[in-house]
């Protein structure tokens, strides 16, 4: 099983679950950009307010996922 594979299944159980970004930054971001997108539309108000909650760095993060041909939708709440 890949290691996105992995985190993707490591949820933690209880009122307002949220999932295990702590290792984002190594993640293919094909696999990154679902469980992003999927924590902003459940758990997340904003994307500053994902990376405080899982205390990524927003830089390395947006230069990722752009790398990939992702960008923030801010209006979406979404990387497309």
């Amino acid at each position: 099983m890949s290691r996105g594979i992995r985190l993707a299944r490591k949820v933690r159980q209880g009122n307002g679950s949220q999932m295990d970004l702590s290792k984002a930054l190594n993640m293919d971001p094909h696999l990154l950009v679902g469980l992003l997108n999927t924590e902003l539309r459940n758990h997340c108000d904003s994307l500053d307010d994902l990376v405080k909650t899982h205390n990524l760095d927003p830089e390395l993060l947006i230069a990722k996922m752009t790398a990939a041909e992702y960008i923030y939708q801010p209006e979406q709440k979404q990387f497309r």
